[in-house]
């Protein structure tokens, strides 16, 4: 069910990209209006203004949410656990600390555009794009101390470089500047975290 939910939502994506393309600027048919984002702040929150969103934006943000609470439910796992290596700790504070404000922001900008959040929100949907299969989250809550710190950079690697491949189609494809801004944020930032985690990795 998971991946059959998955392959639903995949098409759908993928139609969307191609529609986007497909689409003139100027074309607002299945925009919404959308708060702005003040760039300046950290973390970075709505503003009051607004611009169009396409089909594209909307479904980055539905998808990306789900994307980054699996990201926090692995950091938390970790945070809780005894005899890790304090830098892989650190690490995952910091992941939680960005992306929970951002997955803040994304719901405001689904509830602005009157979007549901449901069809990239679903319980344990995998959508391919580095997200751990329950197997792999089972993994993870069952190791302990380096164990644990290994596998936790491993499969945070994967799913960061999930979260690009995603982020990097919104670059492409997405209208709302706002939405692509935070897609860029989540290129640069994660790619520097992956750098990261691959040094510790060969530390530990």
């Amino acid at each position: 069910m998971r991946i059959r939910t998955f392959a639903l939502a995949s098409a759908a994506l993928t139609t969307a990209l191609v529609l986007a393309g497909c689409t003139p600027a100027g074309d607002d048919s299945d925009a919404g209006s959308m708060p702005g984002m003040d760039q300046s702040a950290t973390p970075m929150m709505p503003t009051e203004s607004s611009a169009d969103a396409n089909t594209t934006d909307q479904m980055f943000v539905q998808m990306m949410i789900p994307h980054h609470e699996q990201a926090i439910e692995m950091a938390d796992s970790i945070l809780e656990k005894d005899g890790v290596d304090q830098r892989v700790l650190d690490l995952a504070q910091q992941i939680k600390d960005a992306q929970g404000p951002e997955i803040e922001t994304m719901n405001n900008w689904l509830d602005d555009w009157g979007v549901e959040a449901t069809a990239g929100q679903m319980d344990g949907m995998d959508m391919g794009d580095g997200m751990m299969s329950d197997d792999d989250m089972a993994a993870l809550e069952s190791a302990t101390g380096n164990e644990a710190a290994r596998l936790f950079l491993e499969q945070m690697i994967v799913h960061h470089q999930g979260a690009i491949t995603m982020a990097e189609s919104e670059v492409n494809n997405g209208q709302n500047p706002d939405v692509i801004d935070l897609a860029q944020q989540v290129i640069d930032g994660q790619t520097a975290e992956i750098t990261t985690m691959q040094e510790l990795l060969g530390q530990l």
